[in-house]
This record gives C-alpha cells, structure tokens and sequence, in this order.
C-alpha cells in the first residue's frame, strides 16, 4: 500500500512533517515511497539542488516569467520557488505596501517546487519571500526578476517593478539579477521570451557557482537587457548606466470621457477596501462642507452684511501618464542603452552603496562650501 499527500496548499512545513511521518509508516509496511506534494522530483535529490526565487513586476501570469521559469526547470539543476504579483505591477518602482493585509495565493506551475501569488507589489513578493514565513528555506541562492517586457536601462531601472524586486533581494542579502528583453511592439512575441530565457542560463550558471565559492562580487545586482532579437546577439558586453529613459507623455483627459473609474477599480488591489474608501473620503467632504457652511454663516451674521458669500472653487482636472520610446541620441559605447541597441547583451552591475569616487567628490566639495561660508 503506497501512501501519499495531495497539494491541499499546505504550509510546506507542515507537508514536509507529514512526509516523513508517512516515510516511516512505510518502511514499517514494507511499502512504496512517498511521491512528493509539491513536485515530482523526489525530496533528496531536489533538496541537493540550489534554491532559486523566481519574481517578476509584470504578474505571475506572464510569458516572460512563464518562459524563465520552463528554462530553469527544464534545466534540471535548480529547486525553483516563485513569489510574484498576482497582477501587472510592471511600474510601480519599489513600492511596498503598509497598512494593508497582503494575500498569498497557492499556485501550480510544473516542476516549481512552490509558488505564490500575490496581491501585492514587486518588492512586496520579494521581501515576504525572504521572510522565512512564506517558504520553509532560510534562503534561495540567487533572485532572479524577469523575464521584463520592455527595456530597464538607464533611468528607467528606477520606475520598473522588476529592477525593485531585484534591489529588494539584494537588500534583504541575497544576490539577484533582473532580465529584461528590448520589446518592440509589432516585432516582438512570446518566442523571443524563449530565447532571451536560454541566453541568460549560462550567466545564471555562473553566478549560482561562484556565489556558493564566495567569489560572485558581494552585494552586487546585475541588470541584464537582451536585444530584441536574442539569438542574434553578438554577445555580453559589461556595461555602466546610462541616463536614457522612455519619455513621459501626460495625456489631458475630457471629463466627459474620463475612463477613470472602471480602469482604476480593475487595477486595484481590493474593490471592497478602495469602495470603503471611498465611503470614508465622502464622509469627510460632507463634514468639510458643514463645517465651511457653519463658519459662513457665523461670518456672515458677525459681520452684519447681507450679501452673498463667494466660496472657493474646487478644479478638478484629469491626467494621464503613459511612456512613449525615444530616440536615442549618441552614446557612449560602454553605456548600457548604447549596447542593447547595439545588439549586444548588456550586464550593468549595481551597488547599494555609494561609489568611493562619489564621496570623495562630495568630501571635497562640503570641504569647499562649508569653508567659503566662512
């Protein structure tokens, strides 16, 4: 008789204590192994493997992160976990979110050893993966945030949802890497994804090796930007940020065409929190008003004038934001805009901390200021 535990999306803990408990019962009975809850790759041979976090800002339902996760898998060498957001949060930057309950939805994806959705930001999924209460490993070897639609170069790495998540890990202390592909609209598909998968697994190697050698740089992120067309790449080219980024378009909107309210419900976290809001922010507008009228009227009789009050005018305008491409002028060779376009795969190493020249600089200069104040 051969005993087994279904997926019932159990903290994985409490799975791993029955299994054992179940490993036991069948070396008394003489029977069969115990097949795994939450893979099909038996529990020693995948806890050999190196963990890796899969994240990503676009959503847990995307090609990009579909198309990363299938390569790692098919792979072979890695224990694969994922924590992303259970919708497109592809540029919310690194924004968590405080004061609001967060859930992590259960989800399958063959040959990941565990996933969540959740109803949060990039940096959200990121930190409450690395917490130590989502997953039951201290943690993953490497993060890995990707595969992003659409390039992050330049300054466009501080508005993606997908470098956040990367930056989160790497705060947290686990090295990371952020991968996005160069869409072009009209010349990009999910094949391309594919591709941009299977270059990246040779530098996803090395690091994995190297950080287990401690000869990986410590408290480094790479952003990796594969050209739009990733099988003809002509190679990794280490590069420096650039100071390029797509253009910012604000959209004055008609209030009689204001396409607000349906557009930004489906985009929330929760309709029923956003309708309690709402209710909150009515309640006090109503108590606003009151409190204006009264003061009116008391100015009004004070005053002894008869006349009409003029109140202010509230102006309400709408607006909307939308990233249109720009050309890129001139650039320097070793810039990473310049050798995506290039063709190249371009690898820009991040730090937290500030650069020695850049101290020094700033040293220096306080030195000056401060001594001419005086």
């Amino acid at each position: 008789m051969t005993t087994s535990i279904k997926n019932n999306f159990l903290p994985p803990a409490l799975i791993s204590n029955l299994q054992q408990v179940l490993i036991a019962r069948n070396d008394v009975e003489g029977s069969g192994p115990v097949s795994s809850p939450q893979s099909n790759v038996s529990c020693d041979e995948d806890c050999d493997k190196d963990i890796i976090l899969v994240t990503n800002g676009e959503g847990i339902d995307s090609p990009g992160l579909t198309s990363l996760v299938e390569a790692l898998v098919a792979d072979g060498r890695f224990s694969v976990h994922v924590c992303a957001p259970q919708m497109d949060r592809s540029v919310s930057g690194h924004s968590v979110t405080l004061g609001e309950t967060l859930a992590a939805s259960s989800v399958d994806i063959t040959g990941v050893k565990a996933a969540y959705e959740v109803s949060g930001n990039p940096a959200d999924c990121v930190s409450l993966a690395l917490s130590g209460a989502l997953f039951s490993w201290s943690k993953p070897v490497l993060a890995i945030s990707g595969i992003n639609r659409g390039s992050s170069c330049g300054h466009n790495m501080y508005y993606s949802g997908a470098a956040a998540a990367a930056r989160e890990a790497l705060i947290c202390g686990v090295p990371s890497v952020c991968i996005s592909l160069n869409w072009k609209n009209g010349v990009s598909s999910e094949n391309d994804l594919k591709d941009a998968a299977s270059v990246c697994l040779p530098l996803i190697y090395a690091a994995t090796r190297d950080i287990k050698k401690e000869s990986f740089p410590e408290a480094c992120l790479l952003n990796i930007e594969i050209p739009t067309c990733p099988i003809a790449n002509k190679g990794f080219k280490v590069t420096r940020q650039s100071l390029w980024r797509s253009s910012l378009s604000w959209q004055s909107v008609s209030v009689n065409r204001h396409p607000s309210a349906g557009h930004f419900m489906s985009n929330q976290q929760s309709l029923g929190i956003k309708l309690a809001q709402l209710s909150r922010d009515a309640s006090a507008a109503g108590a606003a008003r009151r409190l204006n009228s009264q003061r009116k009227n008391v100015e009004v009789e004070s005053v002894g004038i008869a006349g009409k009050v003029n109140a202010p005018q509230t102006v309400k305008k709408y607006f909307r934001l939308e990233f249109s491409e720009k050309e890129q002028k001139s650039a320097e060779e070793d810039l990473d805009i310049r050798a995506l376009e290039d063709g190249f795969v371009a690898v820009t190493p991040f730090s937290l901390t500030v650069q020695p020249e850049i101290s020094a600089l700033m040293s220096n200069w306080i030195a000056a200021a401060l001594a001419g104040k005086q």
